[in-house]
């Protein structure tokens, strides 16, 4: 299969709009990262995503809609605190998890009985949403379990031959996932943090639980809920400060890349620094793609310094944990490592 590159045109929006309601496969710029789209209502065609990407049948899929109230098509029961959660977040990287209708194919929600529904605020997706005249159905546009796509270079690095187009937007301008709420739980509970801050969410819901679950079975509550994901190829590994001690691994620094979020590269060759001013925003749209960089240039190892937890800094320490692999200490010349 050839995968075409379409320009995020009139003309290419439709062309997309026909592929997805042709059941096939169309990945598209959201403003977080690249999402690989099927109709939604179509069970089958919702099972090529999960084929191209070698994605577990027990990770559900977030459906993408045009308004809220394409959403509430989709949901059984609306509740009050949703609604004033789409009035003041959508659209934007906020998911919002309540029961599903029956039109909702078991497949798109690992046989849950919620569905995940987010209104993108991105004018390609919303476009094609518009142009296949149907919600849409999207994971990231990556092959399951590793680095999210913030490019269409990356998804074509990994998903040429295996989908039928890609919308072609360049860089996404958030870059890191949306945050996923599930309002079935009292108190609501955040299941994977994201591109919206967990201060802002209180500011609405009040009392929210914000312990995401990991998967030990069954399906997954949320995507993003895995111990393991977001995995680049070269072992990660997040920096903490000491000095190493027995069991400890040593690693010849020239052969090791350093992802700083304002630091300088502390004595490594290859070293990407995601903020230089600090900026938790600009670090959250550049984490993948110097990731993906890093990954590519044969390493050893790449070393993590940790960001702070606040803001946007969750979501990004939450990637950072599932993807790493142990920890790091530094001393003057190599590289210590200790895998969990």
């Amino acid at each position: 299969m050839e995968t075409r590159v379409l320009e995020p045109t009139q003309q290419g929006l439709r062309a997309a709009g026909e592929i997805i309601r042709a059941g096939g496969l169309v990945a598209f710029p959201t403003e977080t990262v690249y999402g690989l789209g099927a109709d939604a209502l179509s069970a089958e065609a919702v099972a090529r995503i999960f084929e191209a990407k070698g994605r577990p049948r027990f990770d559900p899929i977030i459906v993408h809609v045009a308004s809220p109230e394409e959403a509430e098509a989709l949901w059984s029961e609306v509740l009050p605190l949703a609604r004033r959660l789409m009035e003041r977040f959508w659209p934007g990287p906020l998911t919002i998890v309540l029961p599903k209708r029956n039109i909702v194919p078991d497949i798109v929600t690992a046989g849950l009985p919620t569905v995940a529904i987010r209104m993108p605020d991105h004018e390609v997706a919303l476009g094609l949403i518009r142009a296949a005249e149907r919600p849409i159905a999207a994971p990231s546009a990556n092959r399951f379990g590793k680095t999210s796509p913030t490019h269409h270079e990356h998804v074509l690095e990994e998903l040429s031959g295996r989908i039928e187009a890609v919308l072609a937007c360049g860089p996404t301008p958030v870059g890191i996932e949306s945050t996923v709420i599930s309002l079935v739980e009292d108190p609501p509970r955040v299941l994977r943090p994201g591109g919206t801050p967990l201060e802002l969410l209180r500011e609405v819901v009040g009392e929210l639980r914000a312990d995401p679950p990991l998967v030990r079975g069954g399906p997954a509550p949320s995507p993003g809920t895995m111990r393991r994901h977001y995995m680049p190829r070269t072992p990660l590994f997040l920096l903490e400060p000491g000095l190493p001690g027995e069991g400890w691994e040593e690693l010849p620094r020239e052969r090791c890349g350093y992802l700083g979020f304002a630091a300088a590269k502390r004595g490594f060759r290859y070293g990407e620094a995601l903020s230089e001013r600090g900026d938790l925003r600009e670090a959250a749209a550049r984490f993948f793609a110097a990731l993906r960089r890093l990954d590519s240039m044969d390493l050893a190892a790449i070393v993590a310094e940790q960001v702070p937890e606040k803001g946007l800094g969750v979501a990004i320490m939450d990637r950072l944990r599932r993807a790493s692999q142990g920890i790091a200490r530094l001393n003057e010349h190599s590289v210590w490592i200790k895998r969990a």
